[in-house]
């Protein structure tokens, strides 16, 4: 259990929360929510201790499993040695065992202190914890060949799934994970559901997957009106909770202005007059209904519409034999795409699927690689061909967002410079879809974050109204009403979708089509259906 008293935070000016009370109990999984900037992260590291609250208590159980946002902290060990480093207590007592056994002679205390960490390791599963270590980094895709690797050896996306280990290493009594499906592919994701579901401590998550909180969460600790309101349920229950509880509050206030506004006609009317003591009973009233002050609420909903100039002709995308290679360190090349072949028809919305590594952001900037209007500088093929149909116009959402905008220049500037003959009020309202407010048109592409530049890139392709999208990992820096928001517009949208994502909501509600990516180098294929994912799942099930 995790009990907070009376914790306030403030970030510079800002109120985030005030006199927060709330008790995390033990066997519960909650999702922390709440718009970017509502406190998710800075709450998150008053409750792993990180920070401390300026004003309030928490109290924790000792043994807490937190995810290590510094990717870099580790890189000097072994991976399997940076997960068990997960539990505290039983790596200080291997550690300080070793230095004991290098010893060229022991005395007597340090055979009785070698006694102890014995207990200590066996309390604590430590004869256990390699192969213990093993299962977790294999459920999340990081192979036995990586386990004895150091950590300096790993890409980004691997550290990340390292430290998730790291977190859920030792069975501790609490979990605290912030935004543990970054970098995940839907099928380690799908893992991380099932374990955490399994979990029977305290489980406290920020996450800006809808389904994942669905999925998991016994209840959601909202971060809105500067303080922490907890809901039964999982994400969509609390929506449906919190918007009925708004509604409720909102038309009770209502009807007491009015009541109000009658009173005080009345006093208005006859407090110079006779009837005084009647004028102080409203008085009174007046008094007693005064209106329950509501705070304002912290989210933002962008809106998102995806329109086409003019449609592309039917037959959008023709591709031949497509293979692309990396170099590997040795010099090798490693084919990461093999002899694809497909067709693309004007209204399809492809879902590109697979695990991390198998090619699919390869697949895409091959692609794009004569696609008209895509200045991309890494895109290309090694064989094979690709065929952009009649009037196709490609809009591209990288995955590696600041290297598709160019520093130096203000948000307007940049923007403007996709469509000259926009007028500013265009270039102002488009931006105010994407909540950039006020001045934020004036400020610098340098000083972007990685939200901030996800959704200039959505202002960009609403700009250039492309007939074709073309979408690697968009959901990535958003929150939730964004996700949400995008999710809605691809819905609508009437061109063609190229989408590679993990956010099995996008896979459910948008997808028309699938591109599974399975194997390897040596066996390496797409699996093309046509059809939504729900009947992919059929037929994978039924091929079982």
């Amino acid at each position: 259990m995790i009990s907070v008293s009376n914790v306030t935070m403030r970030y510079g000016q800002k109120l985030l929360f005030e006199d927060v009370s709330v008790t995390f109990t033990s066997g519960r999984r909650y999702g922390l929510t709440g718009p970017n900037g509502a406190g998710k992260s800075t709450f998150m590291k008053v409750l792993t201790g990180e920070i401390d609250p300026q004003k309030g208590t928490v109290v924790k159980p000792k043994k807490i499993g937190v995810l290590s946002q510094d990717q870099y902290a580790f890189d000097a060990y072994r991976v399997i040695d940076t997960v068990i480093m997960g539990n505290k207590p039983l790596w200080a007592a291997l550690a300080e065992r070793e230095i004991i056994y290098e010893k060229a002679e022991m005395t007597d205390e340090d055979g009785s202190r070698l006694g102890e960490l014995e207990g200590i390791v066996g309390e604590e599963d430590g004869y256990e914890a390699e192969s213990n270590a093993a299962i977790l980094l294999q459920g999340l895709d990081i192979g036995d060949e990586l386990h004895e690797r150091k950590m300096s050896e790993l890409q980004g996306g691997q550290k990340v799934r390292v430290l998730l280990c790291q977190a859920l290493f030792g069975e501790p009594q609490a979990l605290l994970l912030d935004e543990p499906t970054n970098y995940l592919d839907l099928d380690s994701i799908l893992w991380l559901q099932d374990f955490l579901v399994r979990y029977n401590g305290t489980l406290i998550t920020i996450s800006h997957d809808r389904h994942f909180l669905n999925s998991v969460c016994t209840h959601i600790a909202d971060i809105d009106y500067e303080t922490i309101i907890t809901y039964n349920g999982g994400y969509d229950d609390m929506v449906e909770q919190k918007t009925a509880i708004r509604t409720r509050i909102e038309s009770q206030n209502e009807q007491r202005e009015k009541k109000i506004a009658q009173l005080n006609d009345f006093i208005a009317r006859f407090s110079a007059g006779t009837r005084s003591s009647q004028v102080n009973s409203r008085k009174k009233e007046v008094e007693r209904l005064a209106t329950t002050d509501v705070a304002r609420s912290n989210i933002q909903r962008p809106y998102i519409r995806f329109e086409q100039l003019r449609p592309s002709g039917r037959h959008v995308l023709e591709i031949e034999e497509v293979a692309k290679a990396y170099e590997q360190m040795d010099g090798s090349p490693l084919k990461v795409v093999n002899r694809f072949s497909a067709s693309c028809t004007r209204g399809d919305k492809i879902v590109l699927m697979g695990r991390n590594g198998q090619g699919k952001s390869t697949l895409i900037k091959a692609l794009l690689a004569n696609a008209d209007g895509v200045e991309e500088t890494d895109v290309s093929i090694d064989s094979g061909s690709v065929k952009w149909g009649h009037e196709a116009q490609v809009g591209y959402f990288p995955q590696d967002l600041k290297s598709s905008i160019e520093l130096g220049m203000t948000v307007n500037d940049w923007l403007h410079q996709f469509d000259e003959a926009a007028t500013k009020e265009d270039i102002r309202g488009i931006l105010g879809q994407m909540l950039f407010k006020g001045e934020e048109g004036l400020k610098m592409t340098d000083a972007l974050s990685g939200g901030e530049a996800a959704r200039l890139l959505f202002c960009k392709l609403m700009l250039q109204k492309p007939n074709v999208l073309v979408l690697d990992e968009p959901s990535n820096h958003l929150d939730l009403e964004a996700i949400n928001a995008l999710n809605l517009a691809l819905q609508k949208y009437e061109g063609t979708v190229l989408l590679v994502t993990h956010d099995l909501d996008l896979i459910n509600e948008v997808a028309t089509r699938i591109w599974h990516f399975e194997g390897g180098p040596v066996d390496f294929r797409i699996e093309d259906f046509k059809g939504p994912y729900a009947e992919y799942q059929l037929q994978m099930a039924a091929a079982k």
